[in-house]
């Protein structure tokens, strides 16, 4: 009876030694099962617009703007957010609009082209380089989106502002002399004069 008890006992005792493993190995399994993260990313690219372009790039402005925006209330704080924006501004000539008429032989070995009006490319925040330093006086996540989304566009705008004011299409002609000019006369092998419509 005594042996038939340790047996008993020995039984229980190696039981129990293998479910406390098994649940030790079962908790190490779990755990790093939570651990362990999987990506997957799917994507349904649809080409909405193929564009051809033409345009000649031939000047690039690269500027920063620090803007703080205030909306003044009576009785609430005011709301104010203050943002760097980091952005460029291209000017360029769109040469699809050059046709034959416009490309006149004025001698034996000399061609004036006439070239359209310089243009704005495009206007681009980098939204790598800009940043919102701070935003108060937003009661709800609503309205700082939406100052941060408004302040976006003013961002924008400005500096489209500002290089036009520094003169980015007088820059783009003067190019146009200076970098596209040389480019025909190689090409061509003739005296190129050019002028704009």
């Amino acid at each position: 009876m005594a042996s038939s008890l340790r047996i008993r006992t020995a039984i229980i005792l190696i039981f129990s030694v293998f479910t406390v493993l098994f649940l030790v190995f079962l908790f190490f399994y779990v755990k790093r099962g939570f651990q362990q993260t999987r990506t997957e990313i799917s994507e349904d690219v649809m080409v909405e617009k193929i564009t051809d372009i033409g345009k000649l790039e031939l000047v690039k402005y690269t500027m920063k703007d620090v803007l703080e925006k205030k909306e003044l209330r009576l009785i609430l704080p005011d709301k104010r957010i203050l943002f760097v924006a980091a952005g460029e501004v291209t000017g360029c000539i769109d040469l699809r609009k050059v046709g034959k008429e416009d490309i006149v032989k004025s001698s034996a070995d000399s061609v004036t082209v006439y070239l359209p009006q310089p243009e704005i490319c495009y206007v681009k925040l980098d939204h790598k380089r800009s940043k919102v330093y701070d935003v108060s006086g937003a009661w709800f996540p609503a309205d700082t989106k939406e100052m941060v989304e408004g302040i976006y566009k003013l961002a924008e705008q400005r500096i489209l502002q500002n290089a036009k004011e520094m003169d980015i299409l007088g820059k783009t002609r003067q190019n146009a002399f200076v970098i596209f000019k040389p480019m025909l006369e190689n090409i061509s092998g003739k005296k190129v004069g050019i002028k704009f419509k």
